[in-house]
C-alpha cells in the first residue's frame, strides 16, 4: 500500500523528473483535507457496525437473495456476506486516508471476482451492497468526507464489474 506522497514521488521518479505543478497540485490537496479524512475515518470507525448493518438492511435485507434457495439464505452464508462487506468498510477507509486505492487491489480485488464466481456469490448483488454502503456511509461522515470515501467504494465496485 502506498499513499498519495509515496504514489506521486514514485511517479516522478521513475520517470526521472521532478514534481510537476499538477503532482504539486495534488499533494496540496491531499494535505489540506487531512483534518476531513482523520475525522471521516474515526466516525466509520465509531459506526462501522451500524453502516454495514444499515448496507445490508438496505441492499439486501428483502430480496430473494435472503430467500430459502438464496445465496445468503443459510446463517453461514449471510455472516461471510455481512464480513465482506466489513473489510470493504475498512480497506476503503484505509484507501481514503491514504488517498491511494491501492491497498484495494492488494487485499480485496485481486482475485475476488473469479473466487466470488466459483462459489456462486452473485457479483450485481455485491455491487448494489457497496452502492448502498456509499449511500450509508455518506449519511454518516457527511457530505465532503463521504464524495471522498466514494471514490473508494466506486473503486470497489468497479473492481468487481
Amino acid at each position: 500500500m502506498q499513499d498519495a506522497i509515496t504514489s506521486l514521488i514514485n511517479s516522478s521518479d521513475v520517470q526521472g523528473k521532478y514534481l510537476d505543478n499538477n503532482s504539486l497540485d495534488k499533494l496540496q490537496h491531499y494535505y489540506h483535507t487531512g483534518d476531513m479524512r482523520a475525522r471521516a475515518a474515526t466516525a466509520i470507525s465509531a459506526n462501522a457496525k451500524t453502516i454495514v448493518t444499515q448496507t445490508v438492511a438496505k441492499s439486501l435485507l428483502y430480496t430473494d437473495i435472503t430467500a430459502p434457495g438464496g445465496n445468503m439464505y443459510t446463517c453461514r452464508r449471510y455472516a461471510a456476506c455481512v464480513r465482506d462487506l466489513d473489510y470493504f468498510l475498512r480497506y476503503a477507509t484505509y484507501a481514503m486516508l491514504a488517498g491511494d486505492p491501492s491497498i484495494l487491489d492488494e487485499r480485496i480485488l485481486n482475485g475476488l471476482r473469479e473466487t466470488y464466481n466459483s462459489l456462486g456469490v452473485p457479483i450485481g448483488a455485491t455491487i448494489r451492497a457497496v452502492q448502498a454502503m456509499k449511500e450509508v456511509t455518506n449519511s454518516i461522515v457527511g457530505a465532503e468526507a463521504g464524495k471522498e470515501m466514494g471514490v473508494y467504494f466506486d473503486y470497489i465496485a468497479s473492481g468487481l464489474s
